[in-house]
């Protein structure tokens, strides 16, 4: 690994870094891995070929809840299983060829790394952009212990224990991503992703232009029995401004402050707390509460309309309502929400006329509620509004609540804060400290990293591991010097992803998590690439940790500037570099996609259980099983039933996992048919962005073509080039018809297969285009003209990113053989690295794309008659003269006076210029 304070100008400006997204730990490389690791070791190699300076790092995403629950259930520590799992999977990433950087190898459970994932919390801190505040969690009753979403089944139970799962409130620590939603939003068009996964982040960023009115409890209206203090607000927020005389209701969360026997009248408190009580319960044991209900009661209070006193709200507890969005309260408009409407019939809400009509019967919509925009009604409760569009009504009502100091303006986004906090041990500890003297404190910089406890019991049940091992818990509070705790909660392994790609430009900096200049050379990732799973959250995590780094300086322009520890060239280099588009601080310039690999499922069709390839048979194979075929070993020729019934199996090809019995074992696969052939193959079935339907079978249709390369290369080492191809191409019209094309196949096939790496990436066409290349080099006669020596030496460098080992046999053999020498071929690298992988990819003539055309004379017995137009040069003597023949303007002097043919005696061949008939 080379510092860029080592680097020349010229390796900092053609800096390229490719970036994978890196996985976990689990031990076993899977196809999804082969593809999505072939891929970006594929591009990579290519880069480099294309000169660029590329850096290809690799690590492991290592913290997460699998390795402890490993440990429960083998009683191995946590980072046993992990590192073991490591040496097994780096083994096997070896065994595909790939080709990372791996001097630049991180770890995110290591504590080299979680120190700085710690410094990164608390500069958050720092800055404003951390806090703590109740949220509610997964409970599980039986085990005493928090849970992750994907613990709780669709039934609303544990796991592991089998409880209904309840709902507590607990403390947690959030970052305030929100913070950023409009930065987050609106720099999505600088960038060059999928437009599908932009419209997720957008979706999930959710911007919504509104407004906020305020609703003051009505005291009068209430009877008198509410407290007689400060009377309260309830603000909701609409995108709706233009229905807000239409409210028929205003819907509060359960835990609403007005949910107390502070304000509810006396007279319904014990009703209304009871119910309430029962929705809580009815969400907890639904295991979501989230989950949409009308579930309702009445509080016996009402609001004053924001813009008409007179106008009585009543006030209702909903379900669905939730305190962690927004404000916990929102307008019921049954009239104009679905939603709202169904809450009124089972409710019993008295529901007001619709206050907004269709803007032309054309538009009118035939529903039971108008939901879309449209005109005000001229009707008394529109009041001066009626009459005017939805819009004009939007802008108008909120400029009167803003007036009566009832209502604004605002932008809301679906948007929440980021749950940093988890109630496991395999995590970065949270590096806080609670002291009852002086509350919550941050751990000394210094004191960093704040180690996981090795002597920890895992069992999964009560709570945080960490908080039972009280060597560790106990510590002293850094301001007071008094007894405090340690905080027991580790952050999201989300965190721990959201900063690697910063790491990687410099991970082995002690002082800090990395240089300013090494981070601001290198970012953003050119090219980042993995599944669409991740289109949400840990790109948008990525995205406002990056932001924020760069807006506090730790990386971009002005800390370089600042940077006293590299030079001025390199300064001047790193500046230069980023002088053009502003990216804002975003982490990831281009983002590939790749979609799922799928196996070949069977299914009973009776009782639809996953069946084991043993159970399946191949009719026409005299009753073999399916297990000593290929899962997906079908050919349209065999009838496939199954054994113990005849029947045959439903087949469907569908994501691979054991229970379905579709996996396909990678390092069987290699072992097989061999690294080039694997990686060729997961590249060549289909786009990248597009699900893989995985079929080993037609794998040896790969391993053919490159037996048919090493025969191809052995013929063209058996003879010598007459002359160079320089010399050959200074006058290409002396190029015979075949050389000429050979010139013209190689470039197309340079074309496709370059676009295709670098732009499309479409693997399958760049293959294509190899195998076409390849094909076409087997008709070619004249194997001693350098065009074709050219052309088989463009072949294996093209080939060699794709097939890395088959390419550099075949470029070996062909320099040890000495034909790129007479060939005039230069080659690059020093005497020591002649790898293929070192030479230059090849450029693209855009002259030779095209087949050359030209005008050919015709003469008759010597006088010139007329031309053949746009003739392909080097078409030959015999089809020439029949294009003569057959030409409108010949029968005048190919035919006598009385209308006999004549006939043609002999020929005359000028190349590229005439013909000449002689005729009698």
């Amino acid at each position: 690994m080379k510092e860029v304070n080592q680097m020349t100008t010229k390796e900092i400006e053609s800096l390229f870094y490719i970036l994978v997204m890196f996985p976990y730990p689990s031990g076993v490389l899977h196809m999804g891995h082969v593809r999505v690791y072939t891929i970006s070791d594929a591009l990579a190699r290519f880069h480099r070929m294309r000169g660029k300076n590329v850096i290809n790092p690799m690590g492991w995403d290592a913290f997460g809840l699998p390795a402890e629950n490993a440990a429960i259930e083998r009683g191995v520590a946590p980072s046993e299983w992990t590192v073991r799992n490591i040496a097994v999977m780096k083994d096997q990433l070896g065994r595909i060829l790939t080709d990372f950087d791996w001097s630049r190898e991180l770890s995110t459970c290591d504590p080299d790394y979680y120190r700085w994932t710690q410094h990164l919390f608390l500069q958050l801190y720092k800055h404003g952009m951390v806090y703590r505040k109740e949220a509610l969690v997964n409970w599980d009753p039986v085990d005493q212990t928090v849970l992750a979403n994907e613990q709780v089944d669709k039934n609303g139970r544990s796991w592991r224990s089998g409880a209904v799962v309840e709902h507590r409130r607990l403390e947690q620590w959030f970052a305030k991503i929100t913070a950023y939603a409009e930065d987050l939003l609106k720099d999505l068009d600088a960038l060059d992703w999928p437009e599908h996964v932009k419209a997720m982040q957008a979706n999930w960023i959710g911007r919504s232009e509104g407004a906020e009115f305020d609703f003051a409890l009505d005291n009068t209206a209430n009877d008198g029995d509410v407290d007689n203090g400060s009377t309260p607000l309830v603000t909701v927020f609409t995108s709706r401004p233009d229905t807000l005389f239409g409210v028929s209701f205003l819907a509060v969360s359960t835990d609403h402050p007005l949910v107390s026997r502070k304000w509810l009248p006396a007279a319904q408190t014990d009703k209304v707390l009871k119910t309430v009580e029962e929705m809580v319960a009815q969400q907890k044991s639904s295991g979501d509460a989230t989950q949409p209900s009308k579930a309702g009661v009445f509080t016996g209070l009402y609001a004053r309309h924001p813009l008409d006193s007179n106008y009585k709200v009543p006030i209702y507890v909903a379900d669905y309502v939730l305190s962690s969005y927004g404000t916990g309260a929102v307008m019921g408009v049954p009239a104009h929400d679905l939603r709202d409407s169904e809450f009124c019939k089972v409710n019993g809400v008295h529901v007001h006329d619709p206050v907004v009509e269709p803007a032309s019967e054309s538009a009118a919509d035939t529903a039971l509620v108008f939901t879309e925009p449209g005109v005000l009604r001229r009707i008394p409760r529109n009041g001066v509004y009626g009459g005017l569009s939805s819009a004009e009504a939007m802008a108008a009502i909120v400029c009167a609540a803003e007036a009566s100091g009832t209502g604004r303006a605002v932008v809301n986004y679906r948007l929440r804060d980021w749950l940093l906090s988890r109630q496991r041990y395999w995590g970065a500890p949270v590096p806080m400290i609670h002291c009852a003297s002086c509350g919550v404190v941050p751990v000394p910089e210094d004191d960093l990293p704040v180690k996981l406890p090795d002597n920890v019991l895992l069992s999964g049940r009560g709570g945080s591991p960490l908080s039972r091992v009280s060597e560790w818990l106990n510590c002293k509070c850094p301001q007071c010097n008094g007894p405090a705790k340690r905080d027991t909660d580790t952050l999201d392994t989300f965190v721990d992803s959201s900063w690697y790609f910063l790491r990687f430009t410099d991970p082995h900096d002690h002082k800090l998590p990395y240089g300013a200049s090494a981070a601001t050379a290198t970012m953003p990732v050119d090219l980042y690439i993995g599944g669409v799973e991740h289109a949400i959250l840990h790109l948008l995590y990525s995205r406002f940790i990056s932001k924020f780094l760069y807006k506090t300086q730790s990386y971009g322009p002005a800390a370089v500037k600042d940077d006293a520890s590299i030079s001025d060239n390199t300064r001047t280099a790193i500046l230069r570099k980023c002088s053009g588009k502003d990216y804002n601080g975003e982490p990831f310039k281009q983002l590939l996609t790749q979609g799922m690999v799928h196996g070949l499922t069977y299914k009973d069709p009776g009782t639809g259980r996953f069946l084991r390839p043993d159970e399946i048979e191949l009719g026409n194979s005299g009753g073999s099983s399916l297990s000593s075929f290929s899962s997906s070993a079908t050919s349209a020729t065999a009838t496939v039933r199954i054994k113990s019934t005849g029947e045959t199996p439903v087949m469907a090809f569908e994501k691979m996992s054991k229970s379905k019995y579709n996996g396909v074992d990678p390092t069987d696969t290699v072992e097989k048919y061999g690294a080039d052939a694997t990686r060729l193959h997961t590249l060549y079935l289909a786009p990248p962005q597009d699900v893989l339907e995985w079929n080993t079978q037609s794998i040896v249709g790969m391993q053919r073509w490159i037996n048919r390369l090493g025969r191809l290369v052995d013929s063209a080492c058996e003879v010598r080039p007459a002359q160079t191809i320089a010399e050959t191409l200074t006058d290409r019209a002396l190029l015979t018809k075949e050389a000429r094309e050979t010139y013209r196949q190689t470039n197309v096939a340079i074309q496709r297969a370059t676009e295709a790496m670098s732009s499309t990436f479409a693997f399958n066409t760049a293959i294509a285009s190899l195998i076409e290349l390849s094909n076409y080099l087997t008709t070619v006669k004249d194997r001693t003209h350098p065009t074709y020596a050219h052309s088989v030496a463009c072949l294996i460098k093209m080939l060699s990113p794709l097939a890395p080992s088959v390419g550099e046999e075949l470029w070996e053999v062909c320099r040890k053989n000495g034909l790129f020498d007479s060939a005039g071929i230069s080659t690059s690298g020093s005497a020591s690295d002649v790898s293929v992988l070192s030479q230059r990819w090849p450029d693209v003539d855009e002259s030779a794309l095209q087949k050359q055309k030209g005008n050919i004379v015709v003469q008759i017995n010597g006088k010139m008659r007329f031309k053949l137009e746009d003739v392909e040069v080097g078409t030959e003597k015999e089809i020439l003269e029949r294009m003569a023949k057959d030409h409108p303007l010949a029968s005048k002097w190919l035919t006598g006076k009385q209308g006999e043919q004549k006939t043609v005696v002999r020929t005359i061949h000028v190349p590229n210029k005439l013909i000449n008939l002689i005729v009698k």
